[in-house]
């Protein structure tokens, strides 16, 4: 399997921006099982709807990552926290990811 880091980096980067209104989720399906892609298409109607009552634009945020946790509970399975910073606040990214095909998959994404 590769090496997992890469991957999180841009998926923890990634889903920030779909939540923010800045990229189109579509982008993100071939890395997510279906049950993450319904969590975030949840998560961005919400988004989505709070932008609109307070009259805000979608806009791509400024963000730089911080610190990866990888630890690996057993064979083709990795999880991991991704740290985001932001101007306002700094959040974190946790991700579950799970080997098929000889690439990694994302089997869970929570946005903390």
């Amino acid at each position: 399997m590769p090496d997992p880091e890469p991957l999180l980096i841009n998926l923890a980067r990634c889903v920030i921006e779909v939540l923010a209104g800045a990229r189109e989720l579509d982008q993100l399906a071939r890395w997510v099982s279906d049950d993450v892609y319904r969590h975030l298409l949840k998560r961005v109607v919400l988004s989505a709807r709070a932008r609109a009552v307070k009259g805000q634009r979608a806009q791509r945020p400024a963000i730089t990552i911080g610190r990866v946790t990888i630890s690996e509970p057993r064979d083709g399975v990795i999880e991991a926290v991704v740290i985001v910073h932001s101007k306002v606040r700094v959040r974190a990214v946790a991700i579950r990811l799970e080997g098929l095909d000889k690439r990694w998959r994302a089997s869970a994404i929570n946005v903390l």
